[in-house]
């Protein structure tokens, strides 16, 4: 596979060829595709000292499955909750290790993950760096990707689209003392990632996009189910933007606008073309964004009323 760059030197193996740090991957009890992730985990060479569970599956998927991987530093950990962004916290807190290497159980990993990601990370300590997300080898359509071979440093930049969520080494300490994930009830199946992307570089921290970190989003959705994501994925962004309006970010009226003409743009193509709704994620955004907006203009008032009855009198 085309690098953009030769692989880093391999970084000094701890514990028996293991890495110092946490693969965390939160399940909501899909067995298949968890097992596939963990087989491509265990084949990291060198591998990670800690993987991390966080088991948010009513049936305990995640346990059930640790008897075909004792070879693994494997531990699960419970998460009544539900939702990305709580089961990232979660695993954050869990992990043993200040660098969190991040992938989704309907993810599996390059030999070299774990390698590479360790090494990007040493050269920026306490910064972010994301990798590509590629498609299945079959071509199959699946929500979210990124293909490009180009690395990319987005120190000083500020943007909503940097950080995939389905590949990120995360310095644990500093993305806990910003507060974690957004838990909010309206992000709580997408979005978080572009939350967190755009606190961490509003501050002016440290996010890299390496192509030479490399996973696959493994195709497993019907194309109703791709609809339907598509949807929600607007529907996070809508939240998102409402979130950051109310506190007087007119930036994002910007980003509404444009989505908004990309939907419109899509379903024009779609009625020329007859290109099914399945093919094209930005068809959900018609539906999905208004009423995300809606969702987060509830959320972040109901918040703002939290605050205030917590407020210690003057």
């Amino acid at each position: 596979m085309s690098q953009t760059h030769p692989t880093p030197a391999q970084p000094e193996p701890r514990n028996g060829g293991r890495l110092p740090v946490t693969v965390l991957v939160p399940t909501i009890g899909r067995p298949d595709l968890l097992r596939a992730c963990l087989r491509s985990v265990s084949g990291c060479r060198p591998g990670a000292d800690e993987v991390v569970i966080v088991d948010q599956s009513r049936d305990q998927a995640g346990a059930a499955l640790i008897g075909e991987f004792l070879h693994l530093p494997v531990k699960v950990v419970g998460c009544e909750g539900r939702g990305y962004a709580l089961g990232l916290n979660v695993g954050l807190r869990a992990a043993r290790h200040q660098l969190v290497l991040v992938t989704n159980d309907d993810c599996t990993v390059r030999p070299d993950w774990v390698a590479v990601a360790y090494a990007r990370a040493r050269e920026r300590p306490g910064g972010i760096v994301t990798g590509r997300v590629m498609p299945p080898e079959d071509g199959a359509p699946v929500p979210s990707i990124k293909v490009d071979l180009e690395p990319h440093d987005y120190h000083g930049e500020i943007v909503l689209n940097a950080l995939y969520g389905g590949n990120m080494m995360l310095p644990r300490q500093e993305v806990l003392f910003f507060g974690g994930f957004d838990e909010r009830p309206g992000m709580r199946v997408s979005s978080e990632d572009n939350d967190l992307c755009y606190r961490w570089l509003r501050a002016g921290r440290s996010l890299r996009y390496e192509p030479d970190m490399v996973v696959w989003h493994n195709d497993w959705r019907s194309p109703e189910e791709l609809v339907q994501r598509y949807v929600e994925y607007a529907r996070g962004n809508g939240v998102l933007y409402a979130k950051y309006l109310l506190r007087g970010d007119r930036s994002m009226l910007r980003y509404a606008a444009r989505e908004y003409a990309w939907g419109w743009r899509s379903l024009a193509a779609a009625l020329v073309r007859r290109r099914p709704r399945w093919q094209d994620p930005r068809r959900g955004v018609l539906r999905g964004l208004p009423v995300g907006l809606a969702i987060g203009l509830r959320d972040e008032l109901r918040d703002r009323r939290a605050r205030t009855q917590q407020a210690p009198p003057v």
